[in-house]
């Protein structure tokens, strides 16, 4: 499908969306969209406009008695946005989900797919996710003077098209602006915002979503530990967001999670609440801080998963000492690598945003284990410019400086799954393609 055909269906799309509108439709301010979805389990999310009740009935398809969720009252104070979940589900089904709001049925159910059963059962089936980071929206009256920052909001519809099984927001999801920092109601504004673009509709409700944070999901550019509003940042990020969890056991104020989809395994780590700027000269700068560290290398080294996907929102694997590398922190990227090996941990990719580029960096290890960076970056921001930084880990043929996204399929039997990685412009025109390993 080339780009002009892309954008007539788009179109087509969203001038049968607005005339075929149920009455529940119109209490709606954005939403649905799917989060964390496990074999017995779903979570979704949606948006109102005003205060409403909102529950969700759901039935396996084909099935013709519905289930009901509890009734969720949405509010004001945490921007009319409602979670519901739905229980007692069987593995490897699908499933139709109404929403209703304020007694009336939205238009058009969700079709949720819960996770298979393969262990000791069969090999893993084949699967893909997508994934970015960096997604401005412009907003002309709080945007900084000049040429729109924000643009080519059509990926997300191009995301959508590839039928993806998840999608990963990799930080820089949402830019708040100046006018956003000093209030709660800015967070919630600035996500409100964002979360109403059009173009987005599609992939929120096409497959689970999952999200980490960067600096602008997080507070001013560049943010640490010390940005005072953080309980405004966490509270945002869990009202609009629908993770596993938030928060780990000797790390209580982080929103770090994990779960495994299919046969791979994820960890969302924060690099904001702990984090303190390299720069300082008092305090010791850190990115993760010791007790998120040896979180994540317990649990990479008690995962089985073939490929083991870190997702932090700046760069692990570039050796280029600039802005917000991880390699700015040279202890802290040090005792991360060394203890990989240490571990004899195979099988770790980390995924990162920030940068506005998008390139693949490898490194041998030690002991021998090769180690990957995957750098998705910009979704809708603009673009960088890096390719002459001296990241000297950087695989040829693998840096672009265009608005991008990255999908990554998975197959075989499970002792040889194979990992494909496919980076695309706006309009789903591959640019590059690598197979881990290969």
């Amino acid at each position: 499908m080339n780009r002009f055909t892309r954008l007539f269906f788009g179109f087509l799309g969203l001038t049968l969306a607005t005339s075929m509108v149920a009455q529940g439709d119109l209490s709606v301010a954005s939403g649905p969209m799917i989060g964390h979805v496990s074999m017995r389990s779903a979570q979704l999310w949606i948006q109102t406009t005003r205060p409403e009740a909102v529950f969700v009935k759901y039935k396996a398809q084909g099935e013709q008695a519905w289930m009901t969720t509890a009734i969720s009252n949405t509010t004001r104070e945490q921007a009319h946005a409602a979670h519901v979940t739905l229980e007692g589900l069987e593995p490897g089904t699908m499933y139709e989900a109404q929403f209703v709001v304020g007694g009336e049925d939205m238009s058009e159910p969700l079709k949720v797919q819960t996770q298979v059963l393969w262990d000791y059962r069969m090999d893993p089936p084949p699967f893909s996710f997508v994934t970015g980071s960096c997604a401005y929206i412009n907003e002309a009256q709080y945007d900084r003077p000049g040429r729109p920052y924000g643009g080519g909001y059509e990926i997300f519809e191009s995301m959508a098209a590839e039928a993806p099984d998840m999608m990963l927001w990799l930080g820089d999801n949402i830019y708040l602006r100046e006018v956003d920092f000093q209030s709660y109601s800015g967070f919630l504004h600035r996500y409100s915002h964002t979360r109403q673009t059009p173009e987005m509709a599609p992939l929120l409700k096409a497959c689970p979503n999952y999200a980490i944070w960067d600096d602008h999901d997080f507070g001013p550019n560049d943010s640490d530990g010390s940005w005072v509003h953080a309980d405004w940042s966490r509270e945002a990020f869990k009202t609009f967001w629908s993770n596993p969890s938030y928060g780990l056991p000797e790390s209580p104020r982080c929103v770090s999670t994990a779960f495994r989809f299919v046969d791979m395994e994820f960890f969302l780590l924060d690099n904001r609440t702990y984090r303190v700027n390299h720069q300082n000269k008092t305090n010791t700068p850190q990115v993760l801080g010791q007790a998120q560290i040896d979180w994540l290398i317990q649990a990479l080294q008690k995962s089985r998963a073939p490929y083991k996907f870190v997702c932090i929102g700046g760069q692990v694997l570039n050796n280029a000492a600039v802005y917000e590398n991880v390699s700015q922190f040279p202890s802290e990227r040090e005792e991360i690598l060394r203890r990989l090996a240490e571990e004899d941990i195979r099988g770790v990719v980390f995924l990162s945003g920030d940068r506005h580029t998008t390139e693949l960096s490898e490194m041998e290890l030690s002991n021998g284990r090769m180690v990957y960076d995957l750098t998705v970056s910009p979704l809708t921001s603009g673009p960088g410019h890096a390719r002459e930084e001296g990241n000297s880990l950087r695989v040829d043929g693998t840096y672009v400086e265009q608005r991008n996204y990255a999908k990554l399929s998975f197959e075989g039997p499970r002792k040889d799954r194979s990992c494909t990685i496919e980076v695309k412009d706006t309009f789903g025109e591959t640019l590059w393609t690598r197979i881990l390993g290969k």
